[in-house]
Order: C-alpha cells, then sequence, then structure tokens
C-alpha cells in the first residue's frame, strides 16, 4: 500500500443537517436509524455517532448565529448517503423503513453494481442508504 502524503485528508469526520424541529430529527434518527445519540442542546443540535463518523443536526435558525465557531447552515433539504456493510444487509432496509412509516422515494439499481434506497427525514432532508461499492469503496460481501 502507497504511503499518504503528510497531511492528507483520511475520511470524513462530521456531516452536518437542518432541521428546525430537532425533537422529531431526534425520534427519527434514534428510532429509525437506530443512531447512538451523542449529545444535543435543545434549541441547538443534536449529535449521532455513526461508524466512525458523526451526523450533526443542528436547527438552521440557531446555526446562523455567530457562537464559538463561524456561522454556517443550508437553506433547504440536503443530501446525506449512509454505508451499509453489504448488499444483504441493504436488502432488510425497505421493509425496516416501511414498518417505521417511512416511504421509499427510490430504489435505484446502479449499471457499474450497487443499490441505493432513497428516502426524506422529517424535515425533508434527502437520505441514501447504500454500500461503498457503488464508489468502488471498500470490500463489499453479500
Amino acid at each position: 500500500m502507497e504511503a499518504r502524503p503528510a497531511g492528507q485528508l483520511v475520511d470524513v469526520l462530521e456531516t452536518a443537517l437542518y432541521s428546525s424541529d430537532l425533537a422529531a430529527a431526534e425520534d427519527f434518527y434514534r428510532r429509525v436509524l437506530e443512531l447512538e445519540l451523542e449529545s444535543k442542546v435543545p434549541g441547538r443540535h443534536v449529535f449521532f455517532r455513526c461508524g466512525d463518523g458523526m451526523l450533526l443536526i443542528f436547527d438552521p435558525a440557531a446555526t446562523a448565529r455567530s457562537g464559538p465557531v463561524p456561522s454556517h447552515g443550508a437553506a433547504g433539504p440536503g443530501h446525506v448517503a449512509f454505508a451499509v456493510e453489504n448488499e444483504d444487509a441493504l436488502a432488510t432496509w425497505p421493509e425496516r423503513l416501511r414498518r417505521a412509516g417511512v416511504e421509499v422515494e427510490a430504489d435505484v439499481e446502479w449499471p457499474g453494481g450497487g443499490r441505493s434506497i432513497y428516502f426524506r427525514d422529517p424535515a425533508g432532508n434527502s437520505l441514501e442508504l447504500t454500500t461503498p461499492r457503488i464508489w468502488g469503496l471498500g470490500a463489499t460481501s453479500t
């Protein structure tokens, strides 16, 4: 394996989405996606562990104000793709989502291999479940 140059980026550590209803976001990400709540500040954010990274859900009005970090945010729905271990695990998700009352918007088989399942969180953010195979990353098995 080739050595990485010093200072090269190695992974995405955190991803942020926005929701003005943090209670609904907390319920959805804990109950439906079974993510572990890491921390929350009422009216500002809920943070979840996801594998080796973090999913940050902010109230956009709260992050528009400056604080210890520069103000930031987005208008409208965002998108995040969550990696699922393998195709067999991914195949369980449409039924799991249906049982949780979540509509699958699209179920795509990619021409180069792999599959993506798309749905929305309560704030309208577009969520995707897939395997790293769609990007040729990591070894996945069925």
